[in-house]
C-alpha cells in the first residue's frame, strides 16, 4: 500500500461513525514490588506490595479504544458494568479518550464489570485475578440495550458486536433479539468477533481466527496447533457457501485471509523483529478493518489496514495496545512482509527446475520470460565467506554486553534466556546495518537491567568491541590468501566468481550491496579479485544509524532503473534485506541459502528465511550454473 493510499484511507475514516455491542471489560495491571513486603499481623503471611498500578479497557472496551486512537469521528458502545469502581474507572477512561458510553447500562445485581487483574513481579505475571465470572444478563437489561441500539443504528456507518466471554451479554435471549435488530436493517453493516457464537448471527461480516475457522468446518484443532494454509482456505469456502457473507480469517504472524464474491484474498504476515505481546491484536485488526469498511473500502484493503494496527499495537508490551493514524503511517512506510510460511517451514514440500537442486518457489515465474539486464549481489554469505562465523563473534559478545559483570554468575535461567533472545535477534537481522544491530543490543541491555546505566556503552562503542574482534578474524584470513597458503576458493560459495563473470560477459550490470562498512567491502573485493567485474558500483554502509546502507543502495539503483524495466532486476542474497527490498520492486529475487563452513551444500535454516522475504528462487550455490543461466534467460 502506497503512503498516499494509507492517508487518504486515515482521512476517510476521521468522518466515520461506528457503534460497538458486546463485553466491555477492565485489564488491571498491578505491579508488585516486593521490597517493602511486611508479614501480615492477621494472616502470617507475606504482604504484595503494589508500587504501580494501571487501568485499561478491554475486550469490546479495547475495540473502541483502538477505533478512537484510529481517529474514528464518533464511537458509541453499549454493553453492560456493575455498580463497581472498575466499571466506575471503565467509564473515566471513555470519557477522557472521547468513546459515548451513554449506551454503557448499569446492572445493579447478578453483575460485576468484567475485569481482569493482572499481579506482575519482576515482569513476570502472576496468576489472574478475573471478576465478572458469574454475571447473569436480565431479560429486562437486555430489552434496555437492544432498544438503544436501534434507536442509534441509523445514526452509525457499522456495528461491532463483540462476544468475549461466556459470562457476558450474550445470552440466549440476547442473542434472538440481536439476530431480530440485523434483519431489520439489511443495509447495514454489521461484522461479528465473537469467540463461541460465530456460526449464530447471520447476515453479518464475520472476523474469526483460523482454529476458530476450522472448527467451524469440523477440524478438531488445538489453539496452539498450526492449521496450514490449504485448511484455511477450504475453511473460508465452506464458511461463506454456509453464510453467504464476507469474512475475515486472521492467522496469527502468518497473516490474514479474507473471501467474498470477488474471491480469496491473502494479506501476508508481518515481519517484526522486536519483543511482541500479541494480547489484544485481534481486536485491533478488527478496529482497523472495521474502520475501513466503514468508509467504504473493500474487504482487501481492509485487511491491509487491520494488519497495520495490530502490527503497531503487538509492539506495545503489558498492555492491550493501540495505535495512531501517524504510527499506522510509519509502520506502513516501512513494513516488511512473512511469505509463503508453510512452504518456507516444510521443505518436503518444495518444487525444483527438473533434476536440478534450484528450488522454484514462485511457479509463475517459469511462465516468464526472463533476460536480466541488471543484477545486485550481497556480499557476506552469496560471494564472499571471508566473514563467515561472523554470528559466532555477535552471539558471545552481545551475551557478555547484556549481562555484564553477571556474565560468570548468572543464574542458568537468565543466561538461557538472554542467550535465546540474542539467537533470536541476530536472525532476524542478518543483512541489516551493523549500527543497527547495535542499536537493538543496546536495548537489550537495558532491558535486562543487568548494567548500571551509567556503563552502558553507545551503539559506536558496541560496534567497535564486535568490529575489532570480527576484524582480527578476516585480517588473518585475508594474511592467508596474500601468502597463497589458502586460495580464492577457499573464500568464495562455490562458482561464484565464475557466475559472476558470465553475467558481465553477457552485458548484465554488476552491483555489489552491503550492510559492511562500504570501504570494508571494496577492500574485501579487492583483496578477492573480483571488485573490477563491478567497475565502481559497489556499496555499503556509511556510518550513520538512520540510513540503512543496502536499502538505500538497492532504492537508489531501482529507482535509476525504473518500473517499466522491473522485469529485468535480479538480486542474489542469502539475507532478508536484498530479497525483501527487490520484491517490493517486482524484481526477481534469488536466495543464496548457502552454508558459507562448506561454502557449498544447502543451510536449511537461511532457506526458511529466504522464503519467507519473498525469494523466487532458492539455490544453495552457484555449481549448477549452466541451468541457472539458462532459467534466467542468460545463454
Amino acid at each position: 500500500m502506497q503512503k498516499k493510499e494509507l492517508q487518504k484511507i486515515l482521512a476517510d475514516i476521521s468522518t466515520v461513525r461506528i457503534a460497538v455491542l458486546g463485553d466491555f471489560c477492565c485489564d488491571a495491571y498491578w505491579f508488585i514490588d516486593e521490597a517493602m513486603s511486611e508479614i501480615s499481623v492477621e494472616t502470617n503471611q507475606a504482604t504484595r506490595p503494589v508500587r504501580t498500578q494501571r487501568y485499561s479497557l478491554g475486550g469490546a472496551g479495547n475495540v473502541t479504544n483502538n477505533l478512537a486512537a484510529l481517529g474514528v469521528k464518533e464511537i458509541k458502545a453499549f454493553g453492560v458494568i456493575g455498580t463497581d469502581p472498575f466499571g466506575a474507572e471503565m467509564k473515566k477512561i471513555m470519557t477522557a479518550t472521547g468513546i459515548d458510553s451513554s449506551n454503557l447500562l448499569v446492572q445493579e445485581e447478578a453483575w460485576y464489570t468484567h475485569t481482569y487483574a493482572k499481579p506482575y513481579i519482576d515482569g513476570s505475571e502472576l496468576n489472574r485475578v478475573d471478576f465478572g465470572n458469574y454475571n447473569v444478563l436480565s431479560q429486562a437489561t437486555a430489552d434496555r440495550l437492544i432498544e438503544n441500539l436501534i434507536r442509534e443504528v441509523p445514526k452509525v456507518d457499522l456495528v461491532i458486536i463483540n462476544q468475549q466471554v461466556p459470562s457476558g451479554i450474550h445470552t440466549d435471549y440476547f442473542k434472538k433479539r440481536l439476530v431480530e435488530v440485523v434483519r431489520q436493517f439489511p443495509d447495514k453493516l454489521f461484522i461479528v468477533d465473537s469467540r463461541s457464537f460465530n456460526d449464530f448471527y447471520d447476515g453479518t461480516i464475520r472476523k474469526m481466527n483460523d482454529t476458530e475457522a476450522a472448527r467451524l468446518c469440523g477440524l478438531n484443532k488445538k489453539p496452539d496447533e498450526v492449521v496450514y494454509y490449504g485448511e484455511v482456505v477450504n475453511a473460508a469456502r465452506t464458511l461463506f457457501a454456509r453464510f453467504g457473507k464476507p469474512l475475515f480469517i486472521t492467522r496469527g504472524s502468518r497473516g490474514s485471509l479474507t473471501i467474498d464474491a470477488s474471491g480469496i484474498s491473502e494479506m501476508p504476515g508481518l515481519m517484526i523483529t522486536s519483543k511482541v505481546d500479541t494480547v489484544g491484536a485481534g481486536d485491533s485488526y478488527l478496529s482497523g478493518a472495521a474502520s475501513a469498511l466503514a468508509a467504504g473500502y473493500p474487504m482487501q484493503t481492509a485487511a491491509e489496514l487491520g494488519a497495520l494496527v495490530a502490527g503497531v499495537t503487538v509492539q506495545k508490551l503489558y498492555q492491550c495496545g493501540t495505535a495512531t493514524p501517524e504510527e499506522v503511517l510509519h509502520i506502513g512506510e516501512n513494513i516488511d512482509f512473512i511469505y509463503q510460511h508453510e512452504l518456507a517451514e516444510e521443505i518436503r514440500n518444495a518444487k525444483y527446475l527438473g533434476e536440478s537442486e534450484i528450488e522454484i518457489v514462485d511457479q509463475q515465474l517459469l511462465k516468464k520470460d526472463i533476460f536480466p539486464r541488471y543484477a545486485i549481489f550481497d556480499h557476506d554469505g552469496t560471494i564472499s565467506t571471508l566473514r563467515e562465523g561472523w554470528e559466532g563473534i555477535m552471539n558471545p559478545m552481545m551475551i557478555k554486553a547484556i549481562l555484564g559483570k553477571h556474565y560468570q554468575d548468572a543464574d542458568d535461567a537468565l543466561f538461557k534466556t538472554v542467550e535465546a533472545r540474542v539467537a533470536d535477534f541476530i536472525d532476524k537481522t542478518t543483512g541489516i546495518q551493523t549500527l543497527v544491530q547495535m542499536q537493538g543490543l543496546v536495548e537489550l541491555v537495558k532491558e535486562f537491567g543487568c548494567v548500571p546505566e551509567h556503563e552502558i556503552l553507545d551503539i559506536f562503542g558496541y560496534k567497535k568491541i564486535y568490529n575489532d574482534e570480527l576484524l582480527q578474524m578476516v585480517r588473518e584470513r585475508e594474511r592467508k590468501l596474500q601468502m597463497r597458503e589458502l586460495s580464492l576458493d577457499d573464500f568464495t560459495i562455490k562458482n561464484a566468481v565464475p557466475f559472476l563473470t558470465r553475467l558481465y560477459q553477457a552485458g548484465v550490470k554488476l552491483y555489489l550491496a552491503s550492510g559492511t562498512d562500504e570501504e570494508d567491502v571494496k577492500n574485501e573485493a579487492k583483496a578477492l579479485g573480483y571488485d573490477w567485474l563491478f567497475e565502481g558500483r559497489i556499496y555499503g554502509a556509511v556510518g550513520d544509524v538512520n540510513k540503512e546502507a543496502k536499502k538505500i543502495v538497492l532504492d537508489k539503483i531501482l529507482d535509476s532503473i525504473g518500473t517499466t524495466e522491473s522485469g529485468q532486476i535480479i538480486t542474489f542474497g542469502d539475507g532478508p534485506v536484498e530479497i525483501r527490498e527487490t520484491h517490493k520492486r517486482n524484481g526477481i529475487t534469488v536466495g543464496l541459502a548457502s552454508n558459507e563452513q562448506r561454502r557449498y551444500g544447502l543451510n536449511a535454516h537461511k532457506r526458511t528465511r529466504l522464503i519467507k522475504a519473498g525469494a523466487d528462487l532458492i539455490i544453495s550455490d552457484f555449481s549448477q550454473m549452466d541451468q541457472l543461466l539458462e532459467l534466467i534467460g542468460i545463454r
